[in-house]
């Protein structure tokens, strides 16, 4: 019999848990994280949790400790007697390696699904998916929340007079193109030729950009190199206004240098990963109300369908 819903945070997610566990109205899980001397660890649930449904709060970005972290309280739980266990997975980290794009290489994002499934997860929630197919990895039920409805709002109080959209690379089109359609704005596209990961040969501007206020919306912003590369090519093409979107703040190597080195005006990102330094360009929204809210329905066994705000009819 199904008790109460406990949610618990790993080492790299607790700040954005105590939100999550205030909007939720409950305390945080009483846990502890040992580690040996060799680095080895080793999660302990500092309460019960038989019969409850417990929730795992932990993004794995790197380092892979906090991937193991999080499959140790998996199986923690699971071997505690919880009712069931929902790894919630804010930035689910290697899900860019989603495909064998060459020879001789492994498919991340499908081996972290099956670690996740094995370790005794019963359903996994989590935030856009670098490819939303990565669903499709798990023989689990996955609710993909979508920051939009963090975003969008967030746009509507900009009043942008020329409002246009623009994917930094073809790979984001289908999520630009839902966005616009919501505002009834224009799209353009970033097409960008890679000599090697995270370093950009060419980038070519496809549509009209002269004299409008342009989004870049991306899921990822790592290096900030293309980001950086794509402003500057729509500022060199007319854009009057420039800045960007971004769900999860990887921001590493010069990321910091080249945000704040941009035409862009902002970078606006959501607390999925936690921010290694202030950046005068940088704004963080919070997921933490959507997330509490995603526990709940998901704890009371309702539907999640109006957090997304694009499927929603817009009234005007």
């Amino acid at each position: 019999m199904q008790g109460i819903a406990k949610i618990f945070s790993g080492t790299g997610s607790q700040y954005l848990a105590e939100k999550i566990t205030r909007r939720y109205g409950c305390p945080s899980g009483k846990i502890t994280i040992q580690h040996f001397s060799d680095g080895e660890i080793q999660p302990i649930f500092n309460e019960s949790v038989r019969g409850d449904m417990v929730f795992l709060v932990q993004s794995t970005f790197a380092p892979t400790e906090n991937l193991m972290e999080l499959l140790l309280m998996i199986d923690a739980a699971r071997r505690a007697s919880a009712y069931k266990v929902v790894p919630v997975i804010p930035y689910y980290g290697y899900a860019r390696q989603d495909r064998k794009d060459k020879p001789r290489v492994a498919i991340g994002s499908k081996l972290v699904a099956n670690m996740l499934v094995a370790a005794g997860a019963d359903r996994v929630i989590t935030m856009d998916l670098h490819a939303p197919q990565i669903q499709g990895y798990f023989d689990i039920p996955v609710d993909h929340l979508d920051s939009s409805a963090i975003f969008i709002p967030y746009i509507e109080n900009l009043k942008l007079e020329n409002l246009t959209f623009a994917a930094p690379d073809v790979g984001s089109a289908n999520r630009i193109r839902e966005i616009a359609s919501y505002f009834n704005a224009e799209m353009v596209i970033c097409d960008k030729h890679r000599k090697r990961a995270n370093e950009i040969a060419s980038m070519v501007v496809i549509g009209d950009v002269e004299d409008k206020d342009i989004v870049l919306i991306d899921d990822i912003c790592d290096t900030g190199g293309t980001l950086a590369k794509a402003a500057g090519l729509l500022k060199e093409k007319g854009a009057r206004s420039i800045r960007a979107l971004c769900t999860h703040p990887v921001l590493s190597g010069n990321a910091y240098a080249n945000i704040e080195n941009s035409v862009m005006e902002e970078l606006v990102v959501c607390d999925t990963i936690p921010l290694k330094q202030k950046c005068s360009k940088i704004k963080v929204l919070s997921v933490a109300e959507l997330f509490a809210i995603a526990i709940r329905n998901a704890f009371e066994n309702r539907s999640i369908t109006g957090l997304f705000i694009h499927s929603q009819n817009r009234n005007k």
